[in-house]
């Protein structure tokens, strides 16, 4: 049965899946309006800091559904969170922090959490994901969002039997590496979201955090640090993501990669060593070969969210998840000049901005995850444009959630060598 009857045998049985929402801003308020439509689906808790922002979704949904279910409306999470009325909650933050007691409230109360939060999911989903699957539940990314889409291309193609040698997103912004709310500021008011999420696509950081995500999920590596970035389209993205001898611009394949030209889609790049299979791939228009793009054009974003909430209780799947220890990183890269005893701000402010390295770099080269640029950090030394944050010119807020999570993830994980979940008694 698909999800969408299963969906439809709820709504009969007067039994929707009752979602709790942490963040009203444009995600969460999308994804709570669509919700208004969905059926055998119900929103019955909306958090958010700005009280007033929870309010207006709320009053939204309302206004829209045609079922009146009781509603939680705070600016506390964990109102949302342990209410009787609630069974999966969305976080649709997008701060490490904040993620990160989410998470922990979340397996608390034992329930399903669903991530509209890339930036914790980098920094602390190989443990989050390990303990949830402990207790019997369900910790998962957003389908809609590039890394899930991206996967559903990757097992589509290995159902198949063939080989992905790359896979990736169309990067939806300019990049702009000193890109800060201020810069951003008008046209983040115009667009109805917030600076600092804007400003964190311009510098680069949210693209990073994303493929940083895939490839976590899949297991595939970027080929150099922050990735190539080629400008392309369908047609000559194969010939650009090519390995250099053939004329491409890769050292390696099996690899995560952006590529400017192919926004809002997602793709993967196949081959077959199978003749029969190359020449009925050549026949049905896919390509010239050798190798093959399977292109989505779109991504839904929170429009997608009710998919994996759908999943997560009527499956008890998810869309995306670390297949065990982190396999990449998004680390931390001065975006200006700071000074020794300054304050440091993290994702889509002042400060820095995301680069993706592999994780056995980040621990040769003792660089700092972005995500843990969280509470009181403050520079140890001077910092230059362009430098890595590093433990040596840096110190971090061990007071925080996310820290403190981070450092059980380190000492419970071997890079390389967990890759499915181990059972802690």
């Amino acid at each position: 049965m698909s999800i969408y009857k299963k969906l439809l045998q709820r709504e009969k049985e007067n039994a929707p899946i009752r979602v709790g929402v942490i963040g009203a801003g444009q995600m969460g308020f999308g994804m709570i309006a669509q919700i208004s439509k969905i059926p055998g689906m119900a929103v019955t808790g909306i958090c958010d800091v700005n009280l007033e922002a929870a309010k207006r979704a709320g009053e939204y949904y309302n206004s829209q559904s045609t079922r009146k279910e009781p509603m939680v409306i705070t600016s506390d999470y964990r109102e949302v969170i342990q209410s009787k009325s609630v069974e999966v909650i969305v976080d649709a933050t997008g701060v490490p922090e904040v993620g990160a007691n989410v998470s922990l409230e979340a397996l608390r109360s034992h329930k399903h959490l669903v991530l509209l939060n890339v930036e914790v999911d980098i920094t602390i989903g190989s443990i989050m994901y390990q303990l949830f699957t402990n207790a019997g539940l369900v910790y998962s990314g957003s389908a809609g969002d590039e890394p899930a889409a991206t996967v559903e291309l990757f097992e589509f193609a290995k159902t198949m039997g063939l080989e992905v040698l790359v896979a990736g997103k169309g990067k939806n912004n300019p990049f702009i590496p000193t890109s800060n709310p201020d810069v951003v500021a008008e046209e983040a008011k115009m667009k109805k979201m917030s600076a600092h999420m804007l400003a964190a696509f311009q510098d680069g950081t949210k693209t990073m955090a994303e493929m940083n995500l895939l490839s976590n999920a899949i297991g595939l590596v970027p080929d150099k640090v922050g990735m190539h970035g080629v400008s392309a389209d369908v047609k000559t993205v194969a010939d650009q993501l090519n390995l250099k001898e053939n004329g491409g611009v890769l050292d390696n394949f099996g690899v995560v990669e952006y590529v400017n030209g192919l926004a809002p889609g997602v793709f993967v790049i196949v081959k077959s060593d199978l003749e029969p299979v190359d020449d009925e791939l050549r026949y049905l228009k896919v390509g010239k070969g050798p190798h093959y793009v399977f292109y989505r054009p779109y991504h839904l974003a929170s429009l997608e969210t009710p998919i994996t909430i759908a999943k997560a209780v009527l499956e008890h799947d998810s869309s995306i998840h670390p297949l065990g220890a982190p396999i990449s990183e998004t680390v931390a890269v001065a975006k200006r000049d700071i000074k020794a005893g300054e304050r440091i701000d993290g994702i889509g402010g002042y400060s820095v901005r995301g680069v993706l390295e592999t994780h056995q770099d980040m621990k040769t080269n003792g660089h700092i995850p972005i995500g843990l640029i969280s509470g009181k950090v403050v520079a140890t030394k001077n910092i230059k444009f362009g430098e890595f944050l590093t433990e040596e010119n840096c110190e971090l807020d061990k007071s925080t959630t996310v820290w403190k999570l981070r450092a059980l993830q380190d000492q419970l994980f071997t890079p390389g060598k967990t890759k499915e979940p181990i059972i802690i008694a």
